[in-house]
């Protein structure tokens, strides 16, 4: 680590619980370093209920800005002084800017999705979406797509926890975009059969086929793929779950989670420093295959 610590240097943080595992440390000072920011960036493990006294701490310390992860990004966007429109819509939040204790909460996970996207050589503005999961990293994802231009949006959700909040946030969107956005349950496959049949992408928002259980997966039909779908996993680990090993199979072009990370960081970056992260020397170091 070639940052050297002085008495001005800057700090950026991420707060959440558990933390050690992240590599948003690596990340972000690889990217400081190689810009020559001076900013150290640390993961603090946080639980929820101490994340206001977390939150007086940093502010009154004159903490740049930080990310925070699970399970902190609503209460977070509860203790910002100002919400962009994303985080309002979606009520959570995984970026604080500090500009002299005034915070403000940003939500950049849909931001890298879509960027993740793009970069798959994939346009998906003005199309069809079908999204599975009504949770932390889907409703990102939805709100961020119908901000963006996506011209219709299927969710599929059991009937769980996230159902009435879910209900909340399509409504909003329906209100405020161009979006035509459905919240459906899974009980009729035939309604996903047909939303899938007419989307450019379908996008696995869940937990399912994560490791260790490998041999899950959420659409156990497979002939509900087509070659022209993109298919979109947000989990990494296992690179290609078998979600997207059978989707690869049936022709469709498939993409996992990983770069979504690696933009969502890059995303709030630029936030805090109003720099571009050197996204191929962090993508080379720390998300090569």
């Amino acid at each position: 680590m070639s940052n050297h610590i002085t008495g001005h240097t800057g700090l950026l943080c991420l707060l959440g619980s558990p933390v050690a595992h992240s590599v948003s440390p690596e990340m972000h000072n690889e990217a400081c370093n190689q810009l020559g920011l001076d900013y150290t960036y640390l993961a603090f493990d946080v639980p929820e209920d101490q994340m206001p006294k977390a939150v007086e701490g940093l502010r009154t310390m004159g903490a740049r800005g930080w990310n925070i992860t699970m399970p902190g990004k609503n209460i977070m966007c509860r203790l910002a002084d100002k919400v962009s429109p994303a985080s309002e819509i979606s009520g959570a939040c995984n970026t604080i800017v500090n500009d002299n204790g005034v915070l403000t909460a940003y939500t950049t996970d849909g931001v890298g999705f879509m960027r993740a996207v793009a970069e798959n050589d994939v346009d998906i503005i003005g199309k069809k979406m079908t999204l599975l999961g009504a949770g932390g990293a889907a409703t990102a994802i939805l709100v961020q797509a119908a901000l963006d231009g996506v011209a219709e949006i299927n969710v599929f959700n059991v009937r769980d926890a996230f159902w009435g909040r879910a209900e909340e946030i399509v409504a909003k969107l329906n209100e405020r975009t161009e979006c035509k956005v459905t919240l459906h349950d899974y009980e009729d496959p035939e309604v996903l059969r047909a939303s899938i049949k007419d989307s450019a992408i379908l996008v696995n928002g869940t937990s399912v086929g994560m490791a260790p259980n490998t041999d899950r997966t959420i659409i156990t039909d497979t002939s509900m793929f087509h070659k022209d779908l993109f298919v979109f996993d947000v989990i990494y680990n296992p690179q290609e779950t078998r979600f997207l090993r059978e989707a690869r199979e049936a022709g469709c072009k498939t993409a996992n989670g990983m770069y979504m990370l690696l933009y969502q960081g890059a995303a709030s970056f630029k936030l805090w420093t109003g720099q571009d992260m050197p996204v191929e020397i962090v993508k080379e170091k720390y998300f090569s295959k």
